[in-house]
């Protein structure tokens, strides 16, 4: 449908005589700000879609690369490891400190000592 200017003027007119000169501009008003808000909508449900769109893009592509190869492991030099195993300590456990009565004493540990300030 191509409005031209003769059409326009033709519809003004029939407007002008319908409503009157007092309320042509308020309901102008009302029609830019319901176009407004149509526009402001309309552009808004836009770019919510593309949105989505590019989302569902980062996925497909995501999912077409794999999951990352996880990072690259050192190898182990075999001869730092003993053949019989790591060493264990098998010495036998020291008995608990006993005062003269047989009891047990607890046992603090010993004070770190202080480097010297040679």
């Amino acid at each position: 449908m191509n409005l031209g200017f003769p059409e326009m003027i033709f519809i003004f007119f029939i407007a002008l005589l319908i409503f009157g000169p007092k309320k042509l501009p308020e309901i102008g008003r009302q029609i830019g700000e319901a176009l407004t808000h149509f526009k402001r909508a309309s552009n808004e449900f836009k770019s919510q879609l593309e949105d989505e769109i590019r989302n569902i893009e980062n996925e497909e592509a995501r999912k077409k690369s794999g999951p990352p190869e996880p990072p690259e492991a050192k190898p182990i030099a075999l001869e730092t490891i003993p053949r019989d195993g790591p060493a264990r300590d098998v010495s036998p456990a020291a008995p608990a400190p006993t005062n003269g009565a047989g009891e047990s004493v607890p046992v603090t540990p010993a004070e770190p000592e202080e480097p010297h300030g040679d």
